[in-house]
């Protein structure tokens, strides 16, 4: 086994060599770690309640390249400066067809955290205080997520057509009819956009949903042809 290991590690080309057996081990075990800690926190904390099934291949996608990064480029003197300008650049991120809703985007720069400390650990940091580090992560969002905020606070835009009701001393004559027509106990809303040709408003209802429900940010009632942003 021992000379096997030897001529592995004296194949080479270009200088470079063919197969290190210490670290492709090295690297294999440090994926999976990584791999684990963050699907389980995208998959049984972030999911059940969000239920945003197109931030799922994100989330994995940009952990498993922001950690293949970290590692590959250890060796470099520039890895920690490397890694701060990865946040920099994720944390201006802005796709084009939608604004990364900001718990969204809380999640991305969490995942993009646990990727650059499990791929920068060296030997001067042990393996205990990188897996407690990574169950601090875990606990804390479990904690958050499933334990303090039990009542999620959700948000819908509405296009409304009693233009006279956005009036301020009319505002709780406003909420009643929306959550007559909605269903829902507004807790408080936002007046954006007001339309006086076509006597539209557009109005954005803050609620708390329960833990089963389905967060869509949508629109309800009449449409507005227009997709100016009301903020």
């Amino acid at each position: 086994m021992t000379n096997l290991t030897v001529l592995l590690n004296d194949l080479s080309f270009g200088g470079i060599s063919l197969f290190d057996p210490e670290g492709f081990v090295n690297l294999l075990l440090r994926f999976l770690f990584n791999f684990t800690i963050t699907t389980f926190i995208i998959r049984f904390i972030y999911y059940p309640v969000s239920k945003r099934r197109d931030y799922l291949f994100t989330y994995i996608m940009i952990s498993t390249a922001i950690f293949l990064l970290i590692l590959l480029l250890e060796s470099i003197k520039l890895k920690v400066g490397f890694a701060l300008g990865l946040f920099a650049v994720f944390g201006i991120i802005r796709y084009r067809t939608n604004t990364i809703p900001i718990k969204e985007m809380t999640y991305l720069f969490v995942i993009i955290a646990i990727s650059v400390v499990n791929g920068m650990t060296s030997k001067k940091i042990s393996y205990s205080e990188v897996l407690l580090t990574n169950l601090l992560f875990i606990l804390v969002l479990f904690f958050l997520e499933k334990i303090w905020l039990v009542k999620k606070e959700s948000k819908k835009i509405i296009n409304y057509e009693k233009i006279e009701l956005i009036k301020p001393e009319k505002r709780q004559e406003l909420i009643a009819d929306l959550e007559k027509r909605t269903g829902l106990k507004i807790n408080h809303l936002e007046i954006g956009k007001i339309d006086f040709l076509k006597d539209i408003a557009r109005i954005r209802i803050y609620y708390f949903e329960d833990s089963g429900t389905v967060n869509y940010e949508g629109e309800l009632d009449t449409q507005i042809p227009d997709t100016d942003d009301d903020d």
